[in-house]
């Protein structure tokens, strides 16, 4: 507390039982005062991606996409990896193993249950040599899974408000390191009641809090494909309380998953994540996919927008990536990494994230744009002034002046 009010403090002690001049929101305020001096609980991150801390303690993670979109998958390997050191790009930060807790409100018990014992579980022993199991007994597995720490409960035949209640309960009881919350929407009767929606991002991040967990919240986009926005007013709160926001995407042709951070607080984690699932049911590590499905560019460039395709002397085609890029910073100062991606790709009608950070990179290293820092420590992107171009001036004659 100041001095002030230590002041008013050691006052009131020499005037015990009178009334108090300090109200009890004057307290709280000093509980809540942030000073350079005052000691905190350093942040404590679960997960490393691609060697970037990720999915930190006391805060809440959202993890986004399209239905079928990956998110499950994703979810699998983060429970995995719970337990085991590595599971493919994510890796545990720390010697101990996490407790874990699934709380899935959208699947059936036995859909539930058939990704705990023939994803999660195998994903766990695939990546653990510790205790891989050479005969594949399910029985085995699973005892080998309940001597660690994981608590599933499936909520979907509970009435929204209870499912609130019992996640309340399952947090307080079983003490997680990790929660994931598959999905929030059915927290809630209407996803655009946004009263509603304060009330159960507000009840999370104290949980969160108060519990010393992470809190993995997974909610859908927008149907329409063109909008990545998460759904409804919940979407939204949800978006602004988030420490990170993942976006999953199932690419076609391929069948290729990828996961991409879109939003963070902290550490910029610009590399993609693919995967695509093998013949086991299990997701694996791939490659970047080809932007086009297999076609060579030829065909598959009218897919972009004509306005931003330039062609050479030999009809080979490249994004003029000078003019794109200006035209989607406009006329603004500053852009975020989130508005510049998202006008970009409207612009030219890309659908590739990993294209667009490509073009990104182009725009940078070309010095069509500048990157830097807003004072939030967030990406921000700006215009490069462009030189001035030096003429030199004629007489009659020819001659220069």
């Amino acid at each position: 507390m100041n001095e002030n009010v230590m002041g008013q403090l050691d006052a009131e002690l020499e005037h015990a039982g009178e009334e108090t001049a300090l109200s009890p929101q004057m307290l709280l305020l000093e509980q809540l005062r942030i000073t350079p001096e005052k000691e905190l609980k350093p942040m404590e991150f679960l997960f490393q991606l691609y060697g970037k801390p990720c999915f930190p303690r006391r805060e809440l993670v959202a993890i986004t996409g399209k239905a079928k979109s990956g998110k499950t998958f994703v979810t699998s390997m983060l429970m995995a990896c719970c337990q085991s050191r590595d599971v493919l790009a994510f890796q545990r930060i720390g010697d101990d193993p996490f407790r874990v807790l699934w709380y899935d409100t959208e699947q059936s018990d036995e859909s539930t249950q058939d990704i705990l014992k023939n994803r999660i579980i195998r994903l766990l022993n695939n990546t653990n040599t510790n205790l891989t199991n050479p005969t594949n007994n399910s029985c085995n597995l699973c005892n080998s899974w309940s001597e660690k720490s994981i608590d599933v409960f499936n909520v979907r035949g509970v009435a929204w408000k209870e499912r609130r209640n019992l996640l309340c309960e399952a947090v307080t009881r079983c003490k997680p390191d990790l929660v994931i919350v598959d999905g929030i929407r059915d927290l809630v009767n209407d996803i655009n009641d946004g009263v509603l929606a304060q009330e159960v991002m507000e009840e999370l991040m104290h949980l969160a809090t108060e519990h010393d967990c992470c809190i993995v919240c997974v909610l859908h986009q927008n149907k329409s494909g063109e909008d990545h926005n998460l759904r409804g007013w919940i979407g939204t709160e949800l978006m602004n309380k988030a420490f990170e926001v993942y976006s999953c995407e199932k690419l076609l042709p391929q069948r290729i998953f990828s996961l991409e951070q879109t939003l963070t607080r902290k550490y910029d984690i610009e590399r993609t994540m693919y995967f695509e699932v093998g013949d086991d049911g299990l997701p694996v590590s791939c490659g970047v996919p080809t932007d086009n499905g297999g076609k060579d560019k030829a065909d598959g460039y009218p897919q972009l927008n004509a306005d931003y395709i330039r062609h050479d002397e030999h009809d080979q085609w490249q994004v003029d990536v000078r003019r794109l890029f200006s035209d989607a910073i406009g006329g603004r100062q500053q852009v975020t990494g989130a508005e510049l991606r998202s006008e970009v790709c409207r612009l030219s009608n890309i659908r590739s994230w990993k294209f667009y950070n490509s073009l990104l990179e182009q725009a940078v290293n070309g010095e069509v744009i500048m990157k830097s820092y807003d004072h939030a420590a967030h990406v921000i992107y700006a215009l490069r002034p462009q030189a001035p171009v030096q003429t030199e001036l004629y007489q009659d004659d020819g001659e220069p002046f």
